[in-house]
């Protein structure tokens, strides 16, 4: 089935303990730093209903009707279907989301794969895994994931500091397991349900840790304290600060006081081996949607630099232009990554389509190192005016509105308004605090840098390079010792056959 946007917010609405600046929230709903998330939550549902945008939104699986971002992916359609539906969420809400809703369910197809290593350690595990994963499809939950503790001293063992700073499992009951510590999880307070798993500790040659658990955790679960950020919403008029009003997405600290999680919720726990093995391989498929994203932030940097130089005529000079094929160079970078990781997309070891690996990290690892770099470029064609273009009352106000209407308009097609809702939202891309936090949360959201270099090392096909070098420089099968190379690139080494497969064979290869 398919929610609607009031189901949705009905679901929210089960007296958990929020707090936000200092308070308790009562109505997370209707509280003004939650609302404008919550109602673009809401909307994303309503898409799925709306006939202009259904059939984008929803495919039919065994005869029902579910949300495209919940389905596993089986062939390339699949995914070229996923983002479609993320674009036209982006579109129609005029803005970047991150937790659309399928960019954090993609980790339990990671579990999926990993069904028969866990399966190895209990049998119950793979079956739970199955079984919320038929649940997130049926039921359509707004379903996030929580990841990173607090972690303190990370030089030392959990157990030799406080024992919270890493989430762990305290007791075993009948019911469940009782779990105490800490996550922080973006949009957990008007979430669902969140797949928290954990941060990987310092377990030494342990096989066995109660801080090696992952759940599926009701976010409205007894024990649950979700302190937040201040948001963005509301500092000042929207007016002024267009982004920061309607797209911040609250981030939290989701505090587990002796949380019950039941038996059929738990996904592994105990096994070190297991929580290792869930770390290595859990962004193979949700990196695609984390890529997705900046690629349209890139959209949204081009144009608002492009804008701005056309209505001053300097799109005309050489270096205005290498300034601008640097942002697209960048875009289509992104694009190309996410492009290929389809086009060349394997198999799983569970039969699901995987974008292709080393593709798909590495563009990771080209959207956010750059990011950065492009928001500047951005920044200095979007010029000074961002950050000294007056507010949107002063534009108003009957004794200063003349004077703004002489500076600010340009011709009969930039009149003072439009120049000023642009310079509006280039401040709020590239120059706010939500420009900053936004930096920072692509840097480090689905893990930090060195991890997604870390995960570029491990899918890339060294092979290829060192044969290929081994053969160009002469050198004897001594350099490789017991070792073999072959001289090919893994992804593409099918297309190089004599007859090489049509695409849709390669879909089902």
């Amino acid at each position: 089935m398919i929610r609607t946007g009031n189901d949705y917010r009905e679901s929210i609405r089960d007296g958990r303990e929020v707090y936000i600046n200092g308070e308790k929230v009562a109505d997370v709903t209707a509280h003004p730093q939650f609302k404008p998330l919550v109602d673009i939550r809401a909307q994303i549902f309503d898409m799925a209903h709306d006939p202009a945008t259904r059939d984008v939104m929803t495919v039919t699986c065994n005869g029902e009707v579910n949300a495209v971002g919940n389905a596993l992916p089986y062939s390339q359609a699949d995914w070229w279907a996923k983002r479609r539906a993320a674009d036209a969420v982006m579109d129609q809400v005029g803005g970047v989301v991150t937790r659309v809703g399928d960019e954090t369910v993609g980790e339990m197809w990671s579990l999926h794969d990993a069904s028969e290593v866990l399966a190895d350690m209990d049998p119950q595990f793979a079956r739970n895994i199955e079984a919320h994963i038929g649940k997130v499809l049926r039921s359509d939950p707004f379903h996030v994931s929580a990841n990173t503790d607090p972690k303190g001293d990370r030089s030392k063992l959990p157990q030799e500091q406080d024992p919270d700073m890493l989430l762990h499992v305290v007791r075993e009951t009948d019911a469940g397991l009782v779990v105490r510590g800490a996550k922080f999880e973006t949009a957990a307070a008007y979430a669902n349900q969140a797949f928290t798993k954990p941060t990987i500790a310092n377990w030494g040659d342990d096989a066995l840790s109660d801080y090696a658990v992952g759940f599926i955790c009701d976010l409205g679960a007894p024990g649950l304290k979700f302190i937040c950020r201040t948001g963005f919403a509301g500092r000042a008029p929207a007016e002024d600060y267009p982004l920061s009003n309607r797209f911040d997405e609250i981030d939290t600290l989701v505090v587990f006081d002796d949380v019950l999680i039941p038996w059929e919720n738990v996904l592994f726990h105990r096994h070190t081996r297991a929580a290792s093995c869930i770390r290595a391989t859990l962004h193979r498929y949700s990196a695609f949607a984390f890529v997705q994203r900046n690629l349209k932030f890139a959209d949204m940097m081009i144009g608002a630099a492009l804008f701005n130089v056309r209505q001053t005529g300097l799109d005309r000079l050489q270096p205005v232009q290498e300034k601008l094929a640097s942002l697209a160079v960048y875009r289509e970078g992104i694009n190309a990554h996410l492009t290929a990781a389809i086009a060349l997309a394997e198999r799983s070891p569970a039969g699901l389509m995987m974008p292709n690996q080393s593709l798909l990290y590495a563009g990771r690892v080209l959207a956010g190192s750059k990011l950065h770099e492009m928001m500047h470029v951005a920044r200095e064609l979007c010029g000074g005016q961002i950050c000294v273009t007056p507010d949107a009352a002063s534009f108003r106000n009957p004794d200063t509105a003349p004077w703004l209407e002489k500076y600010y308009t340009l011709s009969e097609e930039w009149v003072a308004e439009d120049r000023r809702k642009l310079m509006a939202f280039a401040r709020d891309l590239l120059n706010s605090d939500y420009a900053g936090h936004r930096l920072s949360f692509q840097l480090f959201a689905q893990s930090p840098p060195f991890a997604h270099l870390a995960a570029v090392y491990r899918n890339f096909d060294w092979e290829g390079p060192l044969a290929f070098v081994k053969d160009a420089a002469g050198l004897s099968d001594r350099v490789m010792g017991q070792a073999t190379l072959t001289t090919r690139d893994s992804a593409i080494s099918r297309w190089f056959a004599m007859e090489a497969p049509a695409p849709a064979e390669m879909a089902e290869a």
